[in-house]
């Protein structure tokens, strides 16, 4: 049984990004496609990892 702490939760797409850091999906679009956030283009889709964006924020706010 894999751990828990070792599950990768990836956000596929803009729009499921933008919603994740409260952004509208231009603002989440124009952020990752100048690298302001953790994540990459795979098959012409955006996907980013759920706990990196938040740690991300977390780094940020600190």
């Amino acid at each position: 049984m894999p751990n828990e702490e070792s599950t990768i939760e990836l956000i596929w797409g803009i729009n499921a990004i933008a919603r994740l850091i409260g952004r509208t999906d231009r603002q989440a679009f124009h952020m990752v496609s100048t690298g302001q956030l953790p994540a990459k283009k795979v098959g012409g889709r955006w996907v980013a990892e759920r706990s990196k964006l938040i740690a991300f924020f977390m780094d940020d706010a600190a």
